[in-house]
């Protein structure tokens, strides 16, 4: 079981937020455990990785570019990747979409990462648990 917290944050709307952020960690291409705190995201399709990390997991740009969709409509330029990632002492080997630009908020979305786990929001407590499926 991985235990995860919100994280105080300033809200443009509603002033002091607190937000799931889970803290995990993504394997570079040489090899370097890379640490990533993405918001936890339920309603996010796939996990979303800003450009300058992609850039440091040693991601290069091919010519496999897709449009990913959001709440807002918008096409923001992703390539999907296979990366390894650590969820606590769980090892994984999610599709993640790596946006071709820096203005991309850390997700971490369901596609193959939500279905290894039993996942808990406890709101009132602030904390967020991944449970492993058995």
């Amino acid at each position: 079981m991985v235990v995860f917290t919100y994280r105080k944050e300033r809200g443009k709307i509603t002033g002091v937020v607190y937000r799931p952020v889970a803290k995990v960690y993504i394997k570079s291409t040489s090899g370097e455990w890379i640490p990533f705190a993405p918001y936890i995201d339920s309603g996010a399709d796939v996990t979303l990785i800003p450009y300058t990390l992609g850039l440091k997991l040693g991601f290069e740009i091919s010519k496999d570019i897709v449009n990913l969709h959001g709440v807002r409509g918008i096409g923001l330029p992703v390539e999907i990747k296979k990366v390894k990632m650590r969820i606590g002492d769980m090892e994984l080997e999610p599709r993640v979409a790596w946006a071709l630009i820096e203005e991309a908020p850390p997700i971490l979305g369901r596609l193959d990462i939500f279905d290894k786990f039993n996942i808990t929001f406890k709101e009132k407590e602030g904390k967020i648990i991944f449970e492993p499926v058995k």
